[in-house]
């Protein structure tokens, strides 16, 4: 699996890494939203078992193998200069204009 971040989108990343270690998960939330799922990407300390990790250029990024099929080989992720969320897609499909980051470093387990 590979994702392609935009510049605008690493920049954003890295700023919510704010000089400390972390991953970007991947992450399809079905808790309390009220509907099918939604995408998040949380920040994470560490990798955990059942990790896999996603090829990318300049960001670390991870997804579950259990989730890795919600998701296509390449998939990218852009962001707007105006707003916090980021955008994630494909060639075939759109995963979401409105992907939050939730930073789950200092959180003992995902909720």
């Amino acid at each position: 699996m590979m994702i392609q971040v935009t510049p605008l989108a690493e920049r954003k990343l890295k700023e919510r890494l704010e000089d400390q270690p972390g991953f970007f998960k991947l992450f399809y939330d079905t808790e309390g939203c009220g509907c099918d799922g939604i995408n998040v990407l949380l920040i994470v300390s560490e990798v955990e078992d059942g990790d896999s990790r996603i090829e990318s250029d300049s960001l670390p990024f991870i997804v579950s193998r259990q989730q890795e099929i919600f998701y296509e080989d390449k998939i990218r992720l852009d962001a707007e200069e105006r707003f916090s969320s980021f955008k994630l897609d494909s060639d075939s499909q759109i995963y979401g204009k409105n992907i939050l980051v939730r930073d789950m470093r200092n959180v003992s387990t995902i909720q």
